[in-house]
């Protein structure tokens, strides 16, 4: 069974860093509803959730992506580009240690966050020019390249992560709304998409993806593609630039 770490929102989160986008207000009650719905689609989908412990003094902390990258049996933990989010890797680390991978960390001067890295494969693109520097990209290419990676950098200025602007289909397609996408040549087969959420989905399995209400039309052209949308509503965590993949660190080996 595939397992995920989770952890839950602070109730400061309304208070989260906003950079791309203008500030609305929060519902943090709405948000914390709609985080148990994200993780019972989870384990509705048959997957295994590990808890992060709640870290109530950071309001962006529910982003439990952004503290580390799991390839093989390594999780590289992060070193925010964001001073206030530092505080946020040591639990993360003390859980995914717990799970049996080995540990190496984003040292300074080195900044990065998980939700730079899109893994598609034995291929990892890291996006540079927000949250993540030369320096962390080469610290992640230290640490993978042994195991086979190919660690790729591109470019990232329109948005906060570069899974805020691609993920990528089961079979490998990277998918993108145009508009956010700094240079959609840099990866070897892409596909737009209508809505700016619909380029946010996390692999369930071969053909199911997890995916945000915001993006109806997406989810029609993912299912006529033969996939099967899994729609859940994370409005509340859009306000604060999060999506579907922020909110898991997906474990698959």
């Amino acid at each position: 069974m595939p397992s995920a770490l989770i952890r839950p929102p602070s109730p400061r989160l309304a208070e989260g860093l906003v950079t791309h986008i203008e500030r609305t207000p929060v519902d943090v009650a709405l948000a914390l509803r709609q985080w148990q719905q994200y993780v019972d689609a989870l384990h509705a989908t048959g997957w295994r959730t590990v808890e992060v412990p709640a870290i109530d003094d950071c309001p962006d902390g529910v982003f439990v992506e952004d503290t580390m990258v799991v390839y093989g049996d390594v999780a590289v933990i992060a070193r925010a580009g964001a001073d206030e989010r530092r505080a946020e890797a040591a639990a993360a680390e003390e859980t995914v240690a717990g799970q049996g991978y080995r540990i190496v960390r984003i040292v300074e001067p080195g900044t990065l966050d998980g939700g730079d890295v899109l893994k598609i494969g034995s291929t990892i693109y890291v996006g540079q020019g927000g949250r993540t520097n030369a320096a962390g990209l080469e610290q992640l290419r230290a640490a993978f390249a042994p195991l086979g990676a190919d660690v790729r950098a591109v470019p990232v200025r329109k948005v906060l992560h570069l899974k805020s602007a691609v993920t990528a289909l089961p079979d490998g397609t990277v998918i993108g709304y145009e508009p956010l996408v700094d240079d959609a040549a840099a990866f070897e087969a892409f596909r737009p998409v209508p809505e700016e959420a619909g380029a946010h989905v996390v692999l369930l399995d071969d053909d199911r993806l997890l995916m945000a209400a915001s993006a109806p039309k997406s989810a029609e052209l993912f299912a006529g593609l033969g996939y099967r949308p899994v729609v859940v509503d994370i409005s509340e965590f859009e306000k604060l630039e999060g999506c579907v993949t922020c909110l898991s660190v997906r474990l698959r080996r």
